[in-house]
């Protein structure tokens, strides 16, 4: 028997571990269906690159011993060569709708309809339902628990607000995010130790009444072979704390480089050469040369590790 479930997974909260969970219950092998970033920002402004989300989704059912499949949809409907398999779709009361246009359809073309599995919405500590919008504002944790460790990251970049979730979630367990748009106070290019200096002002700017702020500041340093490519990570608490660490190097190519220090920032460089590629909201500049070996998130990840480092001394 096929089981499916869909969604954005934006955020891959509790409510949605709670409907993927019950897909895997009732199913001998699971369709995960996940949104495209064009059909998720139909009805969303705020919209986590889809790589992030399915890398995120495969993480969590990379334990699941049944046979399952992500699929990318770009309509409600789904590819029909995969749905017309299904048997029961795993819906929350908030998109039985949609479950029912699926039937709908179905029937206009002779497939027999879906049974519907409704599983309730699962509720914040605030009282509100739990979702992706309401964790990206920073109310409240993954599982909708808002008394924990409250946690600000200078910047707008889902990217570097991601990483953080990430290597937080594994020191102190539950956290909530809020992303500010701090000021980093240095050129849109750092060189050298600007780069330090802007991920400082960001942790500065950010933490307000916040447990603990995160600044991250990626920046291009000389050395004797050419240009290398640093990441600097400043973690400040309320109590005034700063520690600050890195993530590895990489050395841009020369080509990149020779842009660089002609004035160009090191995304406006890479579209110069390789073509009009997002790579701030994608993998990155490594992701892009390292032929996906490494992406930016890695990257940042290891630099808030890598400031984290002298507070688990200190524990």
């Amino acid at each position: 028997m096929f089981s499916a479930v869909a969604g954005t997974f934006n955020i891959l909260h509790s409510g949605h571990k709670e409907l993927i969970d019950r897909a895997f219950d009732i199913g001998d092998e699971v369709f995960i269906g996940i949104t495209t970033d064009c059909m998720a920002s139909l009805n969303r402004s705020d919209i986590i690159p889809l790589y992030l989300r399915k890398k995120e989704l495969e993480n969590y059912l990379s334990n699941k011993t049944k046979p399952w499949s992500i699929v990318e949809i770009d309509t409600i409907y789904g590819p029909l060569d995969k749905m017309d398999k299904v048997d029961i779709l795993v819906v929350s009361e908030e998109t039985l709708d949609n479950g029912k246009k699926l039937n709908e359809e179905r029937k206009s073309r002779g497939i027999r309809p879906l049974e519907l599995c409704v599983m309730p919405l699962r509720i914040s500590s605030d009282g509100e339902k739990i979702s992706s919008t309401g964790i990206l504002k920073g109310r409240y944790a993954r599982n909708g628990e808002s008394n924990v460790m409250d946690i600000a990251v200078g910047s707008l970049n889902h990217i570097k607000i991601e990483a953080v979730r990430t290597v937080m979630e594994r020191v102190y367990g539950d956290v909530k995010i809020t992303a500010i748009d701090a000021n980093s106070g240095v050129p849109p290019q750092p060189f050298e130790n600007e780069t330090r200096l802007g991920a400082i002002n960001r942790a500065k700017s950010a933490i307000g009444t916040h447990m603990m702020s995160v600044g991250i500041e990626a920046g291009v340093f000389e050395k004797l072979d050419g240009l290398y490519d640093y990441q600097y990570c400043a973690i400040l608490d309320r109590e005034g704390k700063m520690t600050i660490g890195t993530g590895c190097g990489f050395r841009y190519p020369d080509k990149v480089a020779d842009l660089v220090r002609n004035g160009y920032t090191v995304g406006d460089a890479v579209h110069e050469i390789y073509g009009n590629i997002d790579i701030g909201k994608k993998q990155g500049a490594v992701g892009l040369l390292s032929k996906g070996l490494l992406d930016r998130k890695n990257l940042t990840e290891q630099s808030v590790t890598a400031a984290m480092i002298p507070r688990l001394w200190d524990e």
